[in-house]
């Protein structure tokens, strides 16, 4: 059975977003960074197809491989809570109903169960990757930038209302990592802990946004650490749709 590794000096960023093999090469090819990712499912047998694994377990293996390196910086690509987020935005984004808050509780559900069974913890900081846009007006297309989502600057996603009633938490804005729908990066995440989630914008080429995303990576501030993941799943259950708006995204 797998165990949580505890990592000491390495700094680990999980790319939220699908991120492509391109960036992540580019990525690998700094001196003080790394890549972690899951290795691939062993075969049940010979010829035969991969075995299943729980939903969380791609990335809480990603983790615990991040745990083994020494760089200043390990990028991961695979969350231990994707499919979280996917269930919170399929309740919001998509059609929603009964089977769809389902989905939500087993996807949360799962991941509570491995976290509390020391699986997986949550990375230092999540960098949420949103799509390139034509330069526009007061923004040019370019490199990789970052900025700290508008929780991070106003006590509104913390404290604030929602069209839930009063002391709700503000909803999400438009999420990179949903397509432009509520996303619980940006959404529920934030709002508990502003300094640990960033938005980055691609550019075109791997290139620029493997350098823009190494700017970004060196501008990361510290903050409070995540409270449990109990917690956090708790805030998303209560998170309201609509209010939150991430300054980056409101051009792209």
């Amino acid at each position: 059975m797998m165990r949580l590794m505890r990592r000491e000096s390495s700094t680990v960023i999980v790319l939220a977003g699908e991120p492509d093999d391109a960036l992540l090469g580019a990525l690998s090819q700094s001196p003080n960074v790394s890549v972690a990712r899951a290795p691939a499912p062993e075969a049940a047998a010979a010829g035969g197809s991969p075995a299943a694994r729980p939903a969380w377990a791609a990335g809480a293996l990603a983790m615990r491989e991040a745990a083994r390196r020494r760089s200043t910086y390990v990028v991961v690509p695979d969350d231990p809570l994707a499919d979280v987020a996917a269930a919170w935005r399929e309740m919001w984004a998509g059609p929603g109903g009964p089977d769809a808050v389902t989905g939500f509780e087993l996807a949360a559900g799962a991941a509570l169960t491995a976290w509390r069974d020391k699986q997986f913890e949550l990375p230092d900081y999540y960098l949420v990757l949103a799509p390139g846009s034509p330069a526009g007006p007061g923004r040019t297309a370019g490199p990789v930038t970052a900025a700290r989502p508008a929780a991070a600057r106003s006590g509104t996603a913390r404290a604030g209302t929602a069209a839930g009633g009063a002391g709700a938490p503000a909803g999400p804005g438009t999420g990179p990592a949903g397509g432009g729908g509520p996303d619980l990066y940006l959404g529920p995440l934030a709002a508990v802990r502003p300094r640990r989630v960033a938005v980055v914008v691609r550019a075109d080429r791997p290139g620029d946004r493997a350098a823009g995303l190494l700017d970004s990576l060196r501008g990361l501030e510290p903050g409070p650490w995540w409270p449990p993941l109990g917690e956090l799943i708790d805030t998303a259950r209560n998170f309201f749709a609509g209010g939150l708006t991430h300054p980056q995204l409101a051009s792209i």
